[in-house]
């Protein structure tokens, strides 16, 4: 399967009870994320991170189906076409 260049978008509430789980997926999935910007809202203690990746669907599902499941975490994305 070919890898594409695309997207994830995911909003951590309870930050900062909830953000080591992320970083942990996100740290395993290190190879396939191009860059990552996160933005914390410490006044409503919610966090925002955009990746752009590098992945098949397969690596990025695996990704957003590990994050989703994580308590407080909503995910998105998306894969270019080519």
């Amino acid at each position: 399967m070919e890898k594409r260049i695309g997207f994830v978008g995911i909003i951590v509430e309870h930050r900062e009870q909830n953000s080591p789980q992320v970083n942990h997926v996100l740290s395993e999935a290190g190879e396939m994320i191009l860059a990552r910007v996160g933005l914390p809202h410490r006044g409503r203690g919610v966090a925002v991170i955009t990746l752009v990746v590098e992945a098949t669907t397969d690596e990025l599902g695996l990704l957003t189906g590990r994050l989703g499941v994580l308590p407080g975490v909503s995910v998105k994305s998306a894969l270019a076409k080519l």
